[in-house]
């Protein structure tokens, strides 16, 4: 690209603000890497200063994210997810201007002596159905979703197509959900095995979400084990 060098526009923007235009029109993928310095010398025909300075400002702005040793990357887009009661994935997704899915990992019915099972008492003396699904935004990887079902109640789980909305298909089956109850976050690093299905490095950052959501007569729907990956997720909470 040749610059503009007899504009009052610093050459430095001039080269942020093609940057930031070939990131929206998706030449430079979310997530992507971008060309390292020595090429971007030679694309814009302009000094290491004038890029140093251009990169530095996109990293400000959260546009691009170095990464030590590996370049300088489209800084993935983050689903923003409000902390409260019943906000579904689905409906962030569809909230951030994205497309939601769901994959299914594992489906199977636990004794109630198998182990991995939280302790709940509702979880405690009947057979436990365990999903796993990994929940994807644009077809990209955001959440290791485990939930934890009374089988005697939700046994159709076993056979219904959990490719969409969760809430949907407990909506269809007349379960009227209430609220949360002990829900937090904590963050920890990602598994081999969790990485794996979510598409990224071991050890990379997560947001593990533990929740116990109840139905309107506060019965038990499922025990929520949730793992998020950090770069792609963000919570936002707001005191009304």
């Amino acid at each position: 690209m040749n610059l503009n060098k007899e504009s009052t526009t610093p050459l430095f923007e001039q080269v942020k603000e093609d940057i930031s235009s070939k990131i929206k029109s998706g030449i430079y993928a979310s997530g992507s890497k971008i060309p390292t310095e020595l090429d971007l010398i030679k694309e814009y025909n302009v000094s290491r200063i004038t890029i140093r300075r251009a990169i530095d400002d996109l990293c400000k702005l959260g546009v691009l994210i170095k990464r030590q040793g590996k370049g300088t990357f489209v800084q993935e887009k983050k689903i923003f997810r409000k902390i409260e009661h019943n906000t579904s994935f689905s409906d962030s997704c569809r909230a951030n201007g994205m497309v939601p899915s769901a994959s299914v990992i594992i489906r199977k019915v636990l004794t109630p002596d198998s182990k991995g099972i939280p302790a709940h008492n509702e979880l405690k003396n009947d057979s436990v159905i365990y999903i796993q699904r990994v929940r994807s935004a644009d077809d990209i990887p955001i959440m290791l979703e485990n939930n934890y079902y009374p089988c005697s109640k939700y046994s159709f789980l076993l056979t219904d197509n959990l490719d969409g909305a969760l809430y949907d298909v407990l909506k269809k089956h007349n379960i009227r959900l209430g609220c949360s109850q002990n829900s937090y976050i904590d963050a920890l690093k990602a598994s081999s095995e969790q990485a794996a299905l979510l598409s990224i490095s071991p050890g990379d950052p997560l947001f593990f979400l533990y929740t116990e959501l109840y139905d309107i007569h506060n019965e038990l729907v499922y025990v929520g084990c949730e793992y998020i990956v950090g770069a792609r997720y963000r919570f936002s909470y707001e005191n009304s």
